[in-house]
């Protein structure tokens, strides 16, 4: 696996992308939770279908969804 590092400067053509990069991080480290919990709970490993159904709810929740798809700028 290749990791980049990367610096997004602030500015406006660049919000979009930052809110994005933000939001896939935060739901990449929700999966990775789930899957450490579903796994220590009964002892088996999600599979992509019961993931992206998780992920669809998460989608649907006013409350999650603004988690999500929050605008924190870090400098």
């Amino acid at each position: 696996m290749k990791t980049f590092r990367f610096k997004l400067y602030q500015s406006e053509r660049n919000e979009k992308l930052h809110k994005q990069i933000n939001a896939a991080g935060l739901i990449y480290n929700h999966c990775i939770a789930l899957h450490k919990r579903y796994y220590k709970l009964f002892g088996k490993y999600l599979n992509k279908n019961q993931l992206q159904k998780h992920l669809v709810k998460l989608k649907k929740m006013p409350n999650q969804r603004n988690r999500f798809t929050s605008s924190s700028r870090h400098n």
